[in-house]
């Protein structure tokens, strides 16, 4: 919708997203192009409970707030650094191994539009695709990450490594 007019120009009241539009920062540096990025979500547990003698209404109550895990899927190329950050979750020793992850969606004039921090991230699951020596199709890498946080904004995330904070337990950035 026009709000009205600017110069001769038409200046319009919401600035669109297009869902085409995004990356993935780890560490404060884009990561790599990713051709999707599914499962960012998060929910609020709820219990219900039935009042006695009250038999048209119930009562909620929030409970625990459940993350869920982050696919993000690209091209595969011989850059090793989704492996080499896995095998860092296998060796023990290495306290490193947890970013904060930005993902980071911007509109057509490449604004930033909305960024999603994930807090605490450390990859799960790593795939590479099926080998067919018959097939047409461009190979897809997965990353699947979990995570113990979530941030908002309107701008991009901080993407620092995290340390766990020994006296609360919590993830921040280092």
């Amino acid at each position: 919708m026009a709000t009205g007019a600017n110069n001769g120009n038409i200046t319009h009241e919401l600035n669109y997203v297009t869902t085409n539009r995004f990356y993935v920062e780890i560490d404060s540096s884009i990561a790599a192009s990713f051709a999707e990025c599914s499962g960012l979500s998060v929910q609020i547990k709820k219990n219900i409970f039935q009042e006695g003698g009250v038999n048209d209404q119930q009562r909620i109550y929030l409970g625990h707030t459940e993350f869920a895990d982050v696919t993000l899927k690209r091209g595969f190329t011989d850059h090793p650094g989704f492996w080499n950050w896995i095998n860092a979750v296998f060796d023990e020793q290495k306290k490193t191994s947890r970013r904060n992850v930005n993902i980071i969606i911007f509109n057509q004039a490449g604004e930033t539009m909305m960024s999603w921090t994930l807090i605490g991230a450390i990859p799960i699951t790593w795939k590479t695709p099926a080998l067919q020596a018959a097939g047409k199709a461009v190979a897809i890498e997965e990353l699947t990450l979990a995570y113990e946080g979530l941030q908002v904004a309107r701008t991009t995330g901080g993407g620092t490594s995290v340390q766990r904070n020994q006296k609360s337990g919590y993830f921040v950035s280092s």
